[in-house]
């Protein structure tokens, strides 16, 4: 998940309800400065736990993920931004190739999944907290405890809701060094940690023979924890609006995405089996075990008083970016809302120009999962179907992106695209075809039960998350069959929602046609 949509926005406080935030446009952007924004937009330490479980096969899942997902979901987004640059992203791209429908699924779906990951990250920062504390068995009981994670999510999220109320969006800066304070230094960390402990000749309790890294592929149990990878990499498509922004962007562009997918890749990689070299495979723990690696690797070099610096650190970096995700996907959505495909209640901005309606359905959305962890078995439970559905959801959007990619570059050849897939419509066929079976791949053995995590009856399992897929799903389809022309907001030509190519085919034959007949 990523925060990369919120670089460069301000807050028109003094604007009136109807208009929204101004964007600013990073200028000749350079290599480097992509890269940045990419893996700030990609990485999140908080799963790493759940790929330590398969110990060094998860080198092949890593990289296996990057082939078929990272780098063809970096490709195809960079085209379709340069080839649409218009308002609406991933609703315009889906939209130009299949209709309004189709299109508004896709950013509904970018944006409810969003919304079912904040319980999800935030439990990680309220373990996170726990650990501060001097005694580690103590902190883990405290992590452990329902109740406690369910209060920190509530808090957490509510409080960060209200501050986007007030219009003040996280900035460019913020943004920076909340990744950097929070994911990349502790994420360099424990790899100098590991790769440190494992050099000095101490015994790991992992398993490093190279007849371990290819995973054993008919157990389909094993496949269900590896697509969680394929959320690891979602994200990069949000940093593809930058593409217009980039100097020769055919040459820096594909430079900022190698040397960003060298870099998750590695954190991602190395970062996991840190994890796997201190804690034994059975007792790996989804929620906690980041933060028990880090105990137990500073409680080995006699510098045990990080623990608490390390955790807060973990913890302001999941702050900070959920702070820029509540308000960050909503507006996009409220964009393609105002054009007439939500209801007046999920257009409704406050005197900051903030989607409050849109926010105070996602905060009961939000409230309503979190109330999850204290139904469910254990915090690992829940954790576990929130996550599940989550990249079901956002697997879903990626097909309908990847179709979209495949489908423009037949119907619309000759529009005018900055960058291009090398290979033209070739090319295009081989990464949006691998991006595109790679989705549909992960997205079927999402649905598989995981052996390695409790997760009480896997029938029951199952049923959530199929029922919470056609529900959210679902929802857009009915919203749209109870739309109204009074939906519309009118607004200022510059404000206003461009018209689809294919819109503006049918206004052009239209007028062609009356006047053939006058």
């Amino acid at each position: 998940m990523n925060s990369s949509n919120q670089t460069g926005q301000t807050s028109t406080g003094s604007a009136p309800p109807s208009s929204k935030p101004a964007i600013k446009s990073v200028v000749r952007m350079g290599v480097f400065t992509l890269a940045m924004i990419n893996v700030s937009a990609v990485v999140s330490l908080r799963g790493l736990p759940a790929e330590s479980t398969y110990g060094v096969s998860s080198v092949f899942y890593y990289i296996f993920a990057a082939i078929f997902f990272l780098i063809p979901v970096s490709l195809v987004a960079a085209e379709l931004t340069t080839g649409w640059p218009e308002k609406g992203g991933v609703y315009r791209w889906v939209g130009e190739a299949f209709g309004r429908k189709t299109g508004f699924l896709a950013i509904w779906l970018q944006w409810i999944e969003s919304t079912i990951w904040f319980p999800t990250v935030l439990t990680f920062a309220a373990v996170s907290l726990a650990f501060i504390g001097p005694d580690q068995r103590w902190d883990e009981a405290l992590a452990a405890n329902k109740w406690y994670v369910l209060i920190i999510v509530l808090c957490v999220y509510w409080a960060a809701t209200l501050f986007n109320f007030k219009g003040i969006s996280t900035s460019a800066s913020v943004t920076k060094w909340g990744t950097m304070i929070g994911t990349i230094i502790p994420g360099g960390l424990i790899i100098i940690l590991g790769l440190t402990y494992w050099g000095m000749g101490n015994p790991i309790l992992l398993d490093m023979s190279w007849d371990k890294v290819i995973p054993d592929m008919t157990n389909y149990n094993n496949l269900v924890l590896a697509a969680s990878i394929f959320l690891f990499y979602a994200g990069m498509e949000m940093s593809a609006v930058h593409v217009k922004d980039v100097k020769d962007p055919g040459r820096n562009y594909p430079m900022a995405i190698g040397i960003s997918a060298i870099i998750t890749v590695v954190l991602f990689v190395f970062g996991t089996l840190a994890i796997g070299f201190i804690i034994p495979e059975s007792q790996i723990n989804l929620v906690q075990s980041l933060l028990i690696s880090y105990d137990k690797y500073f409680d080995f070099f006699n510098v045990g008083w990080l623990s608490w610096i390390l955790a807060l650190a973990l913890a302001f970096g999941v702050l900070a970016q959920v702070t820029a995700w509540v308000g960050g996907p909503s507006k996009g959505l409220l964009q393609v809302g105002m054009a007439g495909n939500l209801p007046p209640v999920m257009q409704k901005v406050n005197q900051h120009g903030v989607q409050v309606g849109i926010l105070l359905i996602q905060g009961i959305i939000v409230t309503i999962l979190s109330v999850m962890f204290v139904i469910m078995p254990s915090v690992q439970s829940a954790y576990q179907i929130i996550s599940q559905l989550t990249i079901i959801l956002y697997l879903i959007m990626y097909m309908l992106m990847f179709a979209a990619g495949i489908y423009l570059k037949h119907s619309q050849p000759d529009r005018v695209r900055t960058f291009k897939v090398p290979g033209g419509k070739v090319g295009m066929w081989i990464v949006g075809g691998i991006g595109l079976i790679g989705s549909i791949l992960a997205f079927l053995v999402s649905f598989i039960p995981p052996s390695q995590i409790p997760i009480g009856s896997p029938t029951m399992y199952i049923i959530m998350l199929i029922a919470g897929t056609f529900i959210f799903a679902g929802i857009p389809f009915i919203i749209a069959a109870c739309s109204k022309p009074s939906w519309k907001q009118d607004l200022p030509p510059d404000e206003a929602f461009e018209p689809f190519s294919w819109e503006e085919k049918k206004l052009t034959t239209s007028v062609d046609s009356t006047k053939a007949n006058s």
